[in-house]
């Protein structure tokens, strides 16, 4: 039981640091998360379109899963609703048509502009606990872990 106590009460820095960061996330996540609830929509899906203006408006399935993180068979079930709701547009690939791109509508980017300005304002009204100067050194470490 002792050597368990180790794993679960004397942590070691770079483990304490891991769930800081991890709670720190989940926070900022469920902060987000909630604004998109409030409005009816679903933030999974929201970040479907973001990535795709990300990207120019057009993505192949397989890209857009590895850049949220799901695998391919979830990317198909996030992609019928939002096709259903006229959001995205799915197509051959021009040059490859055995190959599908999945493009963002012009619906999708209207929801964009009409919810992401008070998303953005939630999240930064969270980040105000950090100055300027430590959101920019925040920055740099977290790219420096990627």
């Amino acid at each position: 039981m002792k050597e368990l106590h180790e794993y679960v009460h004397d942590l070691p820095m770079h483990t304490r640091v891991f769930f800081s960061l991890v709670e720190a996330t989940a926070n900022l996540v469920d902060v987000s998360e909630k604004y998109w609830q409030s409005k009816g929509l679903n933030g999974a899906r929201i970040r479907i379109l973001v990535e795709l203006m990300k990207e120019g408006g057009t993505m192949l399935p397989s890209m857009l899963a590895k850049k949220i993180g799901v695998t391919k068979p979830n990317i198909s079930l996030l992609l019928i609703p939002l096709e259903n709701e006229d959001l995205i547009r799915r197509a051959s690939h021009p040059k490859d048509g055995r190959k599908t791109v999945i493009s963002i509508t012009s619906e999708g980017q209207s929801l964009l502009l009409k919810y992401l300005p008070e998303n953005r304002q939630k999240i930064a009204e969270k980040m105000k606990v950090l100055e300027e100067q430590e959101m920019k050194q925040l920055l740099v470490l977290l790219n420096k872990l990627r």
